[in-house]
């Protein structure tokens, strides 16, 4: 990132904390990296007349994740039975335990642009280019391509200022943006969910190694500095070490420990990522896969899950979307016994053998949405924690992936925005509600409020109690 780029996103330098409070933009620099910090209390009004102000400049942001994730879901062990908060988590959601107090379960959201709507067959293509736009995509595998502008999007083009990456996208599956991916609709509309503009997808990032860099500067150098960083082994944390230094002798204990925690997690998830990259030169000469990310796929979701996580934490941005697939994705989960591949399966015609290895799959790609939670509720902030100040949303746009059907959607909605949600309830709307009303509620809470999101009637009622 270069010292203009550093500027416009509102970088601040370590010599302001002695003047009454450290600015929440501030980074630590070196050797042509920047290395955001977390929510400390030396960010906190010191005055008593800025005392009076934290509520206003003092309370950490608001953040909002999508998770996405392909072919629907079986519903029969998806749908809690009980409404409210006297709930029991069906089986597929039985992970979710741990966070149960956290989550909201919401059934009868739609998106009804997602059918066929005279269009023909491809609802799998529609059900990934409609889940954030609300709108009906045109049906060409040429470059024509048009849907409309993605919920995560609005947020950037309204409060991404506030932070050095407007939004991020990430992803496990590279996708194509052309060529016909599904009865005549274009790959675009399969392998993205979030689209900047109504012809504009916005290409998700599926190495972790380009996402680290992408979100720390470093990727602004030219091939040969990064290959000596490499062969050195220098972590970014050497290189912004006199920065750190400096910055650690004007903080309190607390923050002290925040920062060794931080450090450390940072310090971590570099030696993961080089592990990974590791294990990618090592494959066959043959394996057409890009060095950096790794073939496992647990290993890849938890590496991207803690890019997410760490960029939260640091305010690099407060908008992200993630696909744990293309929308009709046949990866096989041999991990969990399900040998055939994901989009075969959800074409099950009652088989239950399939249908057996399709619970498998959602109650395990699940497991990996509650652990991504696990690591958000792990990092303190401000009185809570990180994932008190965030709303991440987990569902696909199909529900029953055998009936290709688009309404009462599988959606889960972790975190409490800050105080303004009300979780550990499950909640039931009437028939047909469209979901574009929870990214009404949800872009209002980030402080980015939007008349219209695709067929939205209004706000969803209810979230807060």
């Amino acid at each position: 990132m270069s010292g203009k780029d550093s500027r416009a996103a509102g970088y601040s330098h370590l010599g302001s904390l002695a003047q009454g409070g450290l600015p929440r933009r501030t980074f630590l620099r070196g050797a042509g990296v920047a290395l955001a910090l977390p929510w400390l209390e030396a960010m906190l009004p010191r005055s008593a007349a800025a005392a009076t102000h934290a509520a206003a400049s003092g309370k950490p942001p608001v953040r909002m994740a999508f998770l996405f994730t392909p072919n629907g879901v079986i519903p029969s062990v998806w749908e809690p039975k009980e409404i409210g908060a006297n709930y029991t988590l069906p089986p597929t959601l039985e992970p979710l335990a741990p966070h149960k107090a956290e989550l909201l379960v919401l059934s009868g959201l739609s998106q009804h642009r997602a059918y066929a709507l005279g269009d023909g067959p491809g609802d799998h293509a529609r059900s990934a280019a409609t889940f954030l736009t609300g709108a009906h995509p045109y049906k060409t595998a040429g470059a024509n391509i048009r849907v409309g502008v993605s919920v995560d999007q609005i947020a950037a083009e309204k409060i991404g200022r506030h932070t050095p990456l407007p939004s991020l996208e990430l992803g496990i599956d590279h996708g194509a943006t052309a060529g016909n991916c599904d009865s005549g609709y274009s790959c675009a509309y399969s392998s993205c969910i979030s689209w900047k503009t109504a012809t504009t997808p916005m290409a998700k990032e599926v190495n972790p190694r380009l996402v680290f860099e992408r979100m720390f500067g470093s990727g602004n150098v030219g091939p040969q500095e990064r290959e000596r960083r490499n062969f050195l082994r220098k972590s970014i944390l050497d290189l912004v070490r006199e920065d750190s230094d400096r910055l650690n002798k004007k903080l309190g204990l607390a923050d002290r420990r925040k920062m060794d925690e931080y450090t450390s997690g940072v310090r971590e998830l570099e030696t993961r990522i080089e592990l990974a990259s590791q294990a990618a030169t090592r494959r066959p000469a043959d394996a057409n896969v890009p060095v950096g990310i790794p073939e496992d796929f647990a290993q890849h979701v938890g590496l991207m899950f803690e890019l997410l996580a760490l960029a939260f934490q640091t305010d690099i941005t407060r908008v992200a979307t993630f696909m744990f697939g293309n929308e009709g994705s046949n990866r096989g989960y041999s991990m969990v016994g399900a040998k055939d591949g994901h989009h075969a399966l959800s074409h099950h015609r009652n088989s239950q053998e399939m249908i057996a290895q399709l619970k498998r799959i959602d109650r395990y790609l699940v497991g990996h949405y509650a652990a991504f939670l696990t690591r958000l509720r792990s990092i303190r902030e401000g009185e809570g924690t990180l994932l008190d100040n965030c709303m991440v949303l987990y569902g696909s746009g199909i529900k029953d992936g055998n009936a290709h059907t688009h309404d009462d959607l599988p959606i889960l909605l972790a975190g409490r925005a800050g105080g303004s949600l009300r979780p550990g309830r499950h909640l039931k709307f009437a028939k047909e509600t469209p979901l574009n009303n929870l990214f009404l509620s949800m872009l209002e809470r980030m402080g980015a409020d939007t008349p219209q999101v695709g067929d939205s009637t209004g706000t969803l009622k209810g979230l807060e109690g």
